[in-house]
Parts: C-alpha cells; structure tokens; sequence
C-alpha cells in the first residue's frame, strides 16, 4: 500500500475536524442550480449483479444486520445536471439538485481491498462510484474490475494522491491526465468525474481536469468515518442529492473496524434518516 495514503487515511481518522471535510480542507461555495422534481420511485430495487429480485436483496440485508434501504427512484430521463456544461468550465459539484430523498455513495483511494466488502455490495445491489487513486490501486488491479462488474463507476482521483494546491499547473496537469490513461487502459474506459485529493483543488485544477477530457469535479457534503457521519451543515442532517464520501480503508486505520463494518454504520445512518441511495452517475 502506498505509505502516503496509508498515512493520509489514518490522518483523517484521527483529526477531529468541525466541517464534514473527509480527508478534504474547505473549499469554495459554488453556486447550486434550483432543485427540480425527479421521477417517482420505482416499487422494486434495480437488480444488479446476480438474480435474486426484491426478496433476494431484503435477505442479504438481513444477514449483514442492518433494515433494507427503500428501492431508488428510477434513474431521471433527462440528468439534473447536464454535462458537459456550456462554456467549456467544468462545474465543481457537491450534491445533485433533486427532491427525492436519495444520496449518492462514492468510495475514494482504494488502499483497502476487502473481499467481504465484494461479496456485500453483490449481494446488498447497492450503487456506488469509486474514485480511484493509482499508487493505492496497483497492487490489485483486478479487486475493482469485480466492483466494476456490478456496475459501479471508476472515476478519476489523481495518480498518487498529492494536494494538488501546492502543485503547479504542468504537475497537476500529469496527476490528472497521467490517471485518465491508466485507468482507461485498465478498465476500458476514460472517467467523466474527478475529484482532487482532500477536495483542495484551485483554477488550474480545473483547467487540468478539463484538458484530460472530465466533465466535473465531484466534491461532498458528508463523510464517513468509523461509525459517525461528519455533516457540513449546521443541522447534521442529510438532505437530498446530498454526495457522501467513503474510503477503501481497513481495520489498521478504522481502529480494527472492517471496511464493511464501517459500510454497514454508514447505510444505517442513511436508513434511520429515511434516505435510499441511487447512482451518481445516472444524475451527472
């Protein structure tokens, strides 16, 4: 595992921040689009992986211990958020202008390569995006080929995980560009959304992002760590559309909690709160 984001990940564990920053410093408000009414829900989830329907995932959540989700909405015929956006300047996105009660799911680096956690998102259907570092990634390329299988996103998240704020144009430039090609060489095709490490990002960032052909940078509103959810905003609520930031980490930075163990904190705080979660990239 690379000893950067080893040290990275058990840095974000330990720090007690009072924003839901995940591994990220504060960044810039962005103006949001007025939210806009989605489709009406579907009344069973959308199989995903193998068969089983509705009462097949209702038991596996059984299993893992925790009440089943409510099945997403279907996916909207036109996305909320149109890319790429007009004029070339790619949009910095926190959450999805929605009124459905959805959230969207996305796990960052890759350091951690559970299998359990494998066998829970095939058997749980659940839809999530992995942003996806190489230098984390490398030692088991294969590991997320099978959570692509599923269906699952691979989005772009620098080569080696550096701040990309202390970073000059030309270097930012090679982290990102640099992961575009090695990611779609590896799983066939070129991500569309990038999201800096620590959510530091900065003008050049953006410009970089655009030139490696992404149509967006993905940040968050909420992040995982152990058993608690960090909230940005002063309610401590989700709301909907919100993006939530999970990592591939295991017990050595989770304080001997497995990666699914923290997954199964995480679904139960977007349960509790009557929330179900649908696929970013279905709204993007």
């Amino acid at each position: 595992m690379d000893r950067r984001i080893r040290g990275a990940a058990l840095a974000c564990v330990l720090l007690a921040t009072g924003l839901a920053t995940g591994c990220g410093a504060e960044h810039p408000a962005e103006s949001r689009r007025p939210a806009s009414p989605s489709r009406s829900a579907s009344p069973t989830q959308t199989p995903r992986g193998d068969a089983g329907g509705q009462a097949g995932v209702e038991a596996a959540y059984r299993k893992w211990g925790i009440e089943p989700l409510t099945a997403p909405p279907a996916a909207p015929a036109a996305k909320p958020v149109r890319l790429p956006a007009a004029g070339g300047r790619i949009p910095v996105i926190s959450e999805i202008p929605t009124q459905e009660k959805i959230v969207f799911l996305t796990f960052d680096d890759g350091a951690e390569k559970d299998p359990r956690f494998v066998t829970m998102m095939r058997e749980l259907k659940i839809p999530f995006t992995m942003f996806l570092t190489d230098s984390a990634i490398s030692s088991d390329y294969g590991y997320f080929k099978k959570l692509q299988a599923f269906g699952d996103g691979v989005q772009n998240h620098t080569l080696t995980h550096p701040n990309l704020r202390t970073l000059g144009a030309a270097a930012q430039k090679q982290e990102i560009c640099g992961q575009q090609t090695k990611l779609k060489d590896r799983y066939g095709t070129a991500p569309r959304l990038f999201r800096p490490p620590y959510g530091n990002w900065n003008e050049d960032t953006r410009a970089a992002a655009a030139s490696c052909g992404l149509e967006a940078i993905v940040l968050w509103r909420e992040s995982m760590q152990i058993k608690n959810m960090q909230y940005q905003r002063g309610d401590k609520k989700l709301h909907p559309g919100d993006i939530i930031l999970a990592h591939f980490r295991g017990p050595s930075e989770l304080k001997g909690t497995t990666m699914t163990g923290m997954t199964v904190n995480l679904l139960r705080h977007i349960q509790e709160q009557g929330f179900t979660i649908a696929r970013l990239e279905d709204y993007l």
